[in-house]
């Protein structure tokens, strides 16, 4: 199992913006399930980009994200969304999947704030979301996220494509 992690992964002023923006008044937010098996989780998420049923491009915000998506070179997109979970009393774990299951595609969670919530891997590697940090596996890779209990919210942007 391959699972990189990059530090201070888009320049300061570019973070500082995408965050800046995500965080106001305009910025579209719609509740969603964590994981399709079962509805007993809950988030905002905000679907940039799907290629399920050819959607495509879902926001009108994807400047945003260029200058990550700009250094993550994907070849093909299949799925970007941003998800924020609330603050919750103790650190929920969220159930295990893989975000597809087959070894062509990538999976890269960008985090966007630091937090106590992290993502575990089906090794017991546990990444803690640290604001500005790229972490990148192969797609099909069991792992999960959590909830937080240290900030008001989570932020992560997941982003399944083909280098």
């Amino acid at each position: 199992m391959n699972i990189k992690k990059e530090n201070n992964f888009i320049n300061e002023n570019n973070f500082n913006f995408l965050v800046k923006e995500i965080q106001s008044i305009h910025f579209p937010w719609y509740i969603s399930g964590i994981d399709t098996r079962t509805k007993k989780y809950k988030q905002f998420s905000h679907h940039f980009f799907s290629s399920d049923n050819l959607k495509g491009w879902n926001s009108n915000f994807i400047n945003l994200i260029e200058p990550i998506l700009n250094k993550i070179n994907a070849k093909c997109l299949y799925r970007i969304k941003l998800n924020l979970i609330n603050k919750t009393d103790k650190i929920i774990e969220h159930p295990f999947h893989t975000d597809i299951d087959s070894d062509k595609f990538t999976t890269s969670l960008f985090y966007l704030n630091t937090n106590n919530g992290y993502t575990m891997f089906e090794n017991n590697l546990k990444i803690f979301s640290e604001k500005n940090t790229l972490v990148t596996f192969s797609s099909n890779t069991l792992h999960h996220g959590t909830s937080c209990t240290d900030q008001e919210f989570r932020l992560v942007l997941n982003m399944v494509y083909i280098k």
